[in-house]
């Protein structure tokens, strides 16, 4: 029985960052061994066990063969004849194959060490093609390390396309899909995920409403960029570069969609996107099981941005009507959430990504004095039902219209 630290753990450490967590793959030991040393199983489709005072994950050395599509589908052999090169051999990437013995013996028998410095993501095996969750992997190790350089190998995409088009990427599930979307949300550079989808393939399979985005035109006045897609990644990139937040990440992915099913005769204007795109959100996360609050927001956002970019043209009724309509009296962090996603719309376009952007004070401004109007004055009148709902818009809306006088 012998112990091996490996994965991530010595990816991150070859490249100077600090692991989240230590990894380790057991050789030679049997599911009764790691019990009777106190390892608390939690593996539900192979041997995975936590130590009993650490907490650290000690999985068995395994085997994959395949046997159905998907990332199910596979027989699974954890036993002591199993060797470190076995399992070394059966992970995605080179990077993620290293292992280090406990005197610190780095084993690397894939070159994981020469692609580390040649910032190359790179299938270990043709066996990659076995497990469709590969591909997503793929996309969100290039967006978590692509401000250090990183890319997808050319041949490890040429295999990526392969699997795409033999269907291994019709075969994942929503959970899984979303499960990485939001690992790779979470990363500084979330766009390189989608980007990469889509030069293999995938994202028409697991995104289409984004992939159909891409080829779209735009007015120039306002889109420099002029494409769809392209202004959809500009925008993501600067929602990470505004805010860590995975929800307002998520709008700004979503919040053109609409825009994707404009008629052809109307192009490049897309008159009434907004409200096309609140039904594609809908869909998308209906499709994926994207958390409700993550959805919500999508479809604010899908339906507002133009009226938080048109703020200053609003009257005071109507910004009355969109503070009200996104819940901001009562939600006012997602409110704020609203206003960076719009934001992020408004810089995610070439050359405007400076550009001052005053709106989203001027609706907070908004928010703080129709917030103000004190309700007891108005009940003190014998008010109550719709009339004290109408009395109080009015003082909101006579409160809004006194800032800009």
């Amino acid at each position: 029985m012998k112990t091996f630290k490996v994965g991530g753990a010595i990816r991150d450490r070859l490249l100077g960052l600090e692991p989240n967590t230590d990894d380790y793959v057991v050789v030679g030991a049997t599911v009764d061994e790691m019990l009777a040393q106190g390892f608390r199983p939690v593996g539900r489709d192979f041997p995975v066990f936590l130590h009993p005072e650490t907490g650290d994950e000690y999985a068995l050395a395994r085997t994959e063969r395949k046997s159905g599509p998907g990332y199910r589908g596979f027989v699974v052999h954890a036993a002591p004849d199993v060797t470190l090169a076995d399992d070394l051999a059966r992970r995605d990437l080179t990077v993620n194959a290293i292992a280090e013995d406990a005197d610190g013996t780095l084993v690397d028998p894939h070159g994981g060490r020469a692609d580390l410095e040649a910032k190359l993501l790179r299938h270990v095996s043709p066996a990659f093609v076995e497990d469709p969750v590969r591909i997503l992997r793929a996309a969100r190790f290039a967006a978590r390390f692509h401000g250090l350089g990183f890319r997808v190998a050319p041949e490890t995409t040429a295999l990526m396309r392969d699997m795409v088009a033999a269907g291994e990427a019709d075969a994942l599930v929503p959970e899984r899909v979303w499960q990485e979307t939001l690992r790779a949300l979470r990363t500084d550079h979330p766009q390189v995920f989608f980007e990469v989808l889509r030069a293999c393939g995938a994202l028409a399979r697991v995104f289409p409403e984004v992939d159909r985005l891409f080829g779209v035109p735009q007015p120039p006045k306002h889109h420099p960029e002029v494409d769809t897609g392209i202004h959809t990644m500009m925008v993501l990139a600067q929602a990470a570069r505004l805010t860590s937040d995975e929800q307002v990440r998520f709008a700004a992915l979503v919040h053109d969609l609409g825009k994707g099913t404009t008629p052809a005769d109307q192009l490049p204007k897309h008159h009434g996107h907004e409200q096309r795109g609140v039904a594609l959100v809908r869909k998308l996360a209906q499709r994926l099981k994207v958390p409700r609050d993550f959805a919500a927001l999508g479809e604010q956002v899908s339906r507002y941005h133009l009226h938080c970019h048109r703020a200053h043209e609003l009257r005071a009724d109507t910004i009355v009507e969109l503070l009200e309509a996104l819940d901001a009296f009562r939600r006012p962090n997602r409110f704020d959430q609203f206003l960076l996603a719009c934001e992020a719309d408004a810089r995610g376009r070439t050359g405007l990504e400076e550009r001052d952007y005053p709106q989203p004070e001027l609706l907070r401004g908004a928010l703080r004095a129709a917030a103000a109007v004190d309700v007891a004055p108005l009940m003190e009148q014998g008010l109550a039902g719709a009339e004290l709902g109408a009395a109080l818009r009015a003082a909101r809306v006579s409160a809004v219209a006194a800032i800009g006088s």
